[in-house]
């Protein structure tokens, strides 16, 4: 269950981050108003998936789940460039995590 809560804390730090773009410095309410709730799910989530977890790989996850999908949802939905080198990155991100997790053991 940890594991999960995880996962979805991650894809929460995905949502601020977008939505901290998409406040423009927080003089848009509805994305300022939305970081504010993605980022206390986020860290809510991820705090409580530590009480289970070990602080490595938790944050590894966390971190990696966020960045990567948050450079994704730019490249396809905002605009941002897209190039081999972006997305090899975001596939080691990926590996980087697994790679990790999978060495860590203790959990």
């Amino acid at each position: 269950m940890a594991w999960l809560v995880l996962l979805l804390s991650g894809l929460l730090e995905a949502g601020w981050a977008v939505s901290l773009k998409l406040s423009e410095g927080f003089s848009r309410l509805v994305p300022s108003a939305a970081f504010l709730v993605f980022a206390a799910g986020s860290f809510a989530g991820l705090a409580w998936a530590m009480r289970a977890l070990p602080v490595g790989p938790a944050y590894a996850v966390w971190t990696g789940v966020g960045a990567a999908l948050t450079a994704v949802i730019g490249m396809v939905w905002l605009g941002d460039a897209v190039s081999a080198v972006k997305v090899v990155s975001i596939v080691l991100i990926v590996a980087g995590v697994l790679g990790l997790n999978l060495a860590g053991g203790g959990h």
